[in-house]
This record gives C-alpha cells, sequence and structure tokens, in this order.
C-alpha cells in the first residue's frame, strides 16, 4: 500500500504503536513488504515527526557516508522508513536516544531480516519496542474500527458470543489474501500482482540476504514450500523435492520466518497423550501467495480442490496470529499432535487455559468434524493441575454459531474483529 494512492483503512496495530510511543524512546514496525508499513506510520506520525525514506538510494548513501551529519540533518522527532538499508544508523540512534530517552522520538519500520534485528539487539536493547504488521486481517478489510482484546476474542469464539455478518467470502479472501493493494481494490489483478511481488522477494530481500545464486531453484523452493502450507515441516523431505541440501532448506525457511512470509506453528508441548509430534508446522501468513504459488486461479479451483482444507487452515491460523500481533502481544499458539492421527489444529493459550480449535472448509459441519476436539477435550479432562478445562470450538464456513457436541460449537472461519 503506497501512501495516497487509496482510502486509509484502519489498522488495529496503531493502537499498540500508540501506546508504545508513550513509554519508549523508539520503536521499530517490522514485516513482510507490501504489508502497509509506510502508510500506517505517515498516518500516525506524519504530523508530528519527520519522515526520511532509506528506500531512495541518494537518502540512503548520504546515511551510510555519514550517519552523525545525516541524523543532523534530520533531528528527532523522527521517521527513518526502510532501516534495514542502512542498519549502521541504530548505533547513532542509542547515542541519541542515550542523551534524551523522552518517548516516542525515533520511529522506525522496516521489513525484517537478520541484519536489521541483530541491529537492534545489540544496539537498542531496552530502549525500543518492536511491534509486526501484517497483512489486513479480516476484520480489517472489512473496514471493522472495533479491535477488542484477546480474552475477548476468545470468549465470543469459544463461549457463547456473536458474531457480527461479514459479506467476505472464504474463496475470494483465500484467492487474493490480505495484502493492501490487492484486498483494498478489486482492480488489481491479483496474477499479475502477485507475480511482480515474488519477483521483488526473489530479487530484494532473498538475494541481500542469503546471496542466493540459483534464484530459479529458490522459486521451486516457494512452490513446494505452498504445498506444505499447513503440514509438519520436515527438512529433510522438502530438501529432497527441491534439490537442495538440508543445510540449505534451513537457510531458506529461516529466511521466510524472518521476512514473515511464513511462520511456524510450535506442538504444544505438554504430554497430552503418548508420542507427541516434536516438529513444528509450516504456514504462510498469507493464504492468497500461497494459493497463487500453488498456481491456483479460481475461488472454485481452490475450495473444489484438494487443497481447499490447508489452505483454510492457513487462514484462521494466521487470523490469530495477527490477532496476536496486531494487539502488541507473542502468540502463543500451538498445535496438538499424539503422532496417532489425532491431532487439533490450533490451540491458544491464555492465562494457563487452553483453547482448542479445529479448522474445516464445510460449509455443512456435523458431529464427526468435532472427533478430534472431543478426544483432546477427553484426555484433557485427566489433567488435574489445570486451573480451568479447555474450551474447544470448530471454525468452518457457517455464518453463525450453531452447536455440534456438548461443549463444542462451530463458528464461523474468520475473526471479526
Amino acid at each position: 500500500m503506497h501512501a495516497g494512492a487509496m482510502t486509509y483503512v484502519h489498522r488495529y496495530l496503531s493502537h499498540a504503536i500508540r501506546r508504545a510511543a508513550r513509554t519508549f524512546p523508539a520503536i521499530l514496525v517490522t514485516g513482510a513488504r507490501q504489508t502497509g508499513k509506510t502508510t500506517l506510520l505517515r498516518h500516525e506520525f506524519g504530523k508530528s515527526h519527520r519522515f526520511v525514506s532509506l528506500d531512495r538510494p541518494d537518502v540512503r548513501a548520504r546515511a551510510q557516508a555519514d550517519p552523525l551529519a545525516f541524523l543532523g540533518d534530520h533531528p528527532a522527532p523522527l521517521v527513518l522508513d526502510e532501516i534495514q538499508y542502512a542498519p549502521d544508523l541504530l548505533h547513532f540512534v542509542k547515542e541519541r536516544i542515550d542523551a534524551d530517552r523522552k518517548p516516542g522520538r525515533f520511529i522506525l519500520s522496516g521489513s525484517q531480516s537478520f541484519a536489521l534485528m541483530k541491529g537492534v539487539s545489540e544496539s537498542l536493547a531496552g530502549r525500543i519496542a518492536v511491534l509486526s504488521l501484517d497483512p489486513f486481517s479480516v476484520a480489517e478489510s472489512s473496514a471493522n474500527p472495533a479491535s477488542p482484546s484477546i480474552d475477548a476474542l476468545l470468549d465470543r469464539v469459544f463461549g457463547d458470543g456473536r458474531f457480527s455478518s461479514t459479506s467476505l467470502d472464504l474463496g475470494d479472501w483465500l484467492l487474493r489474501g490480505g495484502y493492501p493493494e490487492i484486498r483494498a481494490s478489486s482492480n488489481v489483478d491479483r496474477s499479475l500482482w502477485f507475480s511482480s511481488y515474488v519477483q521483488t522477494y526473489l530479487e530484494r530481500d532473498v538475494r541481500d540476504l542469503l546471496q542466493v545464486g540459483d534464484l530459479d531453484a529458490f522459486g521451486r523452493f516457494l512452490a513446494l514450500a505452498a504445498s506444505r502450507t499447513g503440514s509438519l515441516l520436515n527438512m529433510t523431505d522438502l530438501g529432497r523435492d527441491a534439490g537442495v541440501t538440508g543445510p540449505t532448506i534451513r537457510r531458506w525457511v529461516s529466511v521466510l520466518e524472518a521476512s514473515h512470509v511464513v511462520f511456524l506453528l510450535p506442538p504444544y508441548h505438554e504430554n497430552y497423550g503418548k508420542r507427541v509430534i516434536k516438529s513444528p508446522k509450516l504456514y504462510f501468513t498469507d493464504p492468497g501467495l500461497a494459493s497463487y504459488l500453488l498456481g491456483l486461479h479460481t475461488a472454485e479451483a481452490i475450495l473444489g480442490g484438494p487443497t481447499a482444507g490447508p489452505l483454510t487452515e492457513t487462514a484462521v491460523v494466521s487470523e490469530w496470529l495477527k490477532a496476536f500481533r496486531q494487539r502488541g502481544e507473542r502468540p502463543s499458539l500451538y498445535f496438538w499432535s499424539t503422532g496417532r492421527g489425532i491431532e487439533v489444529d490450533l490451540l491458544i493459550e491464555r492465562n494457563g487455559r487452553l483453547h482448542a480449535l479445529e479448522v474445516k472448509a464445510t460449509a455443512t459441519p456435523t458431529p464427526h468434524h468435532a472427533d478430534a476436539l472431543a478426544a483432546f477435550l477427553e484426555v484433557a479432562a485427566g489433567k488435574k493441575k489445570k486451573k480451568a478445562q479447555p474450551r474447544a470450538a470448530l471454525a468452518c464456513r457457517v455464518a453463525a454459531p450453531m452447536a455440534l457436541r456438548p461443549g463444542i460449537r462451530a463458528v464461523p472461519w474468520h475473526l471479526d474483529g
């Protein structure tokens, strides 16, 4: 999303940014490319801070050649956009913060990278709040101004709360995803946009981070990773299919994760059953990008094909990931599997209580769809040390909540707040 290119859409992260600006002398907003970081910061700080973009080569060159003079020419309060292009500036920002720790003086943005986060941890530890901006959530894309707490969302989904109506169709969400530019305008050609996005990512981020010599091999890896969204991450199998070594796959997955293109969902560690799976599950942050990489170009092809389940699961899990990040909180998200075919797609841990969510692409749920949830609740019931018994729900394509089993109901797949 580019400033002035379209009507501004309220981002839930703005509340966390304002809170941080009242406490920390510096704030860093990271995230994947094209999630609207620049637009958000211009909207929030355009009237109170100077704005300098390091994406411009001439500005970047001045910042790198003489950081002291550069910051002297651009005194705080200051927004430094795309800070990853001049990470050495962080040392000099630290000096200015140590001289004046007034909150909100420096606002930084950048597509997260290893060099950037290393510089932040080394130079600005204890001085900076790090927040993440993801693509639109369903609620943001629907222009819902409400931003309920995580506890309120959990009560709505796993209690007896009601959902507000939304016209957003699951097939369209899986097809186009939540990147602001493509979501805000139906006139944006979806295939051309994602094609450009992938090429830009390959040419800029990957080449800068890894010095990848064979971009075609990395492109094949991206498609193979998309085919595994919602699945256990097996580095050996992925490396074999991509035709590269295991260490290479580990580096490439790390880059995708650091760039917020994918995230890894860890297994729940408590031994709820024997042979608990130890590998994480791989998810794309945006289901539209995953479906594009899979070569799916219509909603009908997505919902009618074998990837409907994994892509729906990707959409639901990423909605909860966004819900935590939008509020400036670390996600407490897991999955549960016994290794015997019994698995719950998502466990949300909050205040010592677990909330189990199973995901199905169906629009006509039956009690059978909640079998894994019932099995989980039965196992959890024997754990006396839990302060409160887990709650469970099935996320699917229903328009409104409906009862499935005692203590388990089907709810809409999306979060409306």
